[in-house]
């Protein structure tokens, strides 16, 4: 029975990270085309997505746009979720479901109803409508691991907090908001992550006046596939990575993804 664990384990680290592989032997081939196994060795194909142009600015275009929309996207989630669990007023299900409601919609349906809004306003094609339209769409996320900090939160804290006369403004201040941080940097890191690699809103909204790094992968795969293409997927992967590591060690990122709380307390302990 052992033994069938490993084997199962070993197959699902092999049968994830595989192709992971493939393409990070891919983006080193030294031809411009992605040949496995590779035809010499080269790193220039990482070095080109800085002295191209175009390329950096698809980085920085997307990782702006990843910040931004991912502070918006906790600015608005903090006080709903606060609200709604603090206080348990009788719409509590009715403004969740409505908050999380983005989310669940494929993401066309978001876009074209963005797309509609800027288009009715005359202000179209600039990168501030990209950050507002994945502020919304992944305000989700910050809502639901922030929830779940409120709903872990002791209460005693914030009875006893008031019993000895702060207000509810100092309550939320000084005992509340410090520790939903854990909660907020994780909502932050799942917004970041996936406002990098989201392209189906930002091409409704904006189009090509606002190019993203997917927006760009998109175009180049029009003349065919190259290393290039690779090494984006690898600093993708890689980004991504030391973002949720960073969740793992400052946030609730195993509670977000459904661990039991008491578990995690009983780990530490």
């Amino acid at each position: 029975m052992r033994a069938l664990k490993w084997f199962v384990t070993a197959f699902t680290i092999v049968f994830l990270f595989a192709p992971l592989v493939v393409v990070a032997i891919v983006s080193i081939n030294e031809n411009r085309y992605m040949d496995f196994p590779p035809e010499g060795f080269s790193l220039a194909w990482y070095g080109a997505l800085w002295t191209d142009a175009e390329w950096r600015d698809a980085i920085v275009t997307s990782l702006v746009i990843a910040t931004a929309s991912a502070a918006l996207a906790v600015a608005v989630a903090t006080p709903l979720a606060y609200v709604l669990r603090a206080y348990r007023i009788r719409l509590t299900p009715l403004l969740y479901s409505l908050g999380i409601l983005p989310f669940l919609l494929p993401p066309v349906i978001t876009a074209l109803a963005l797309q509609v809004f800027w288009n009715a306003t005359g202000h179209v094609g600039r990168i501030e409508n990209v950050i507002i339209a994945h502020g919304v769409f992944f305000s989700t996320l910050p809502l639901i691991a922030i929830s779940l900090g409120m709903e872990t939160m002791d209460p005693a804290l914030r009875e006893a907090a008031q019993t000895l006369g702060a207000n509810p403004r100092t309550t939320f201040r000084t005992i509340t908001l410090p520790l939903l941080v854990p909660s907020m940097v994780t909502g932050y890191a799942a917004a970041f992550v996936l406002s990098l690699n989201e392209y189906i809103i930002s091409f409704l909204v904006a189009g090509f006046s606002v190019q993203t790094l997917p927006i760009k992968i998109f175009n180049s795969l029009r003349y065919g596939f190259t290393p290039t293409i690779a090494s984006v997927t690898i600093v993708f992967i890689v980004v991504a990575a030391t973002v949720f590591t960073f969740a793992a060690m400052f946030g609730n990122l195993l509670r977000f993804l459904g661990a039991d709380p008491a578990t995690l307390e009983r780990d530490r302990g």
